[in-house]
């Protein structure tokens, strides 16, 4: 199977509105897909859909090979892992209980849940009750629960965002290594610079419709101007059109030593977001 998800004329309408407008994407199998756009743009209805908690409205949805009508099924459900704002946690209980509770529900051995919380730096907080947990440390023990029963493919709504640097670094390790063993990540985020991290490609979604998808790289090489921004040792800051005819100067720049810091133009995710969609990704 090459394909993970096939999703083709998807719409989905919430009385006269729709939230959805025929959306036709593929994710690959073993890829980090990022679906990037402001809120309200859709992307939590998306994961919904694309993990039964919602029916589309029209189109085709196939995940793993299933079609949408069997996404209730135990053999579905067995083979994701989702982490979204419906994900919840048992607050009387230890993070170890609320694991080793779920890792039951799930069928999934026991002997693996130390490694788990390893994974998301939760290993010193095991026995700690989940009430007294901050926000933080709630959102790691919810991403081991979506992870634990080592899915095939794993569902993530804005799975970083109450996480300091430190902590999101370690869970981005987490995840990349649990990439390289062949699961596929769906991931939602506000954060460009992760996105430009973690994805393999990355769609747009703005006003139910998506506007790109590509990877990052190719879409900062789409929307930049080429142009060469050099900042010299005198604090000139130029702009330089990538043109045959401005090699001179460029070099005259170089061999008299004034060059301080010298790169193209190469626009972040964010600022393409803003140019397609006059909107920034909050």
């Amino acid at each position: 199977m090459e394909n993970t998800i096939e999703v083709k004329g998807m719409r989905k309408v919430f009385g006269q509105n729709p939230a959805i407008k025929d959306a036709s994407f593929n994710v690959k199998k073993g890829e980090i897909f990022g679906l990037l756009g402001p809120s309200g743009s859709g992307k939590t209805t998306t994961i919904k859909i694309l993990t039964g908690e919602l029916g589309q409205t029209a189109g085709e949805v196939n995940v793993l090979g299933i079609d949408s009508e069997r996404f209730g099924t135990a053999d579905f459900k067995s083979r994701i892992g989702i982490l979204s704002d419906n994900s919840s946690l048992y607050e009387r209980l230890s993070v170890y209980d609320n694991l080793k509770l779920f890792c039951r529900l799930y069928g999934a051995p026991l002997d693996h849940l130390d490694a788990i919380l390893r994974e998301v730096n939760m290993e010193s907080e095991r026995n700690k009750t989940v009430s007294k947990l901050s926000k933080g440390m709630k959102q790691r023990v919810l991403l081991a629960k979506a992870l634990m029963h080592k899915p095939d493919l794993v569902f993530l709504d804005e799975p970083t965002s109450a996480l300091d640097p430190g902590n999101m670094a370690q869970i981005h390790r987490g995840l990349q290594k649990l990439n390289e063993a062949g699961t596929t990540i769906f991931l939602t985020t506000h954060n460009m610079e992760e996105a430009t991290e973690l994805c393999d490609r990355v769609a747009f979604l703005h006003n139910g419709e998506l506007q790109e998808l590509d990877s990052p790289a190719a879409l900062r090489y789409k929307y930049s101007t080429h142009a060469f921004h050099v900042e010299t040792f005198a604090g000139d800051r130029l702009v330089i059109d990538n043109e045959p005819e401005n090699a001179d100067q460029i070099k005259e720049l170089i061999g008299n030593g004034q060059v301080k810091a010298i790169h193209t133009d190469n626009p972040t995710l964010g600022q393409i977001f803003l140019k397609v969609t006059g909107k920034e990704l909050v």
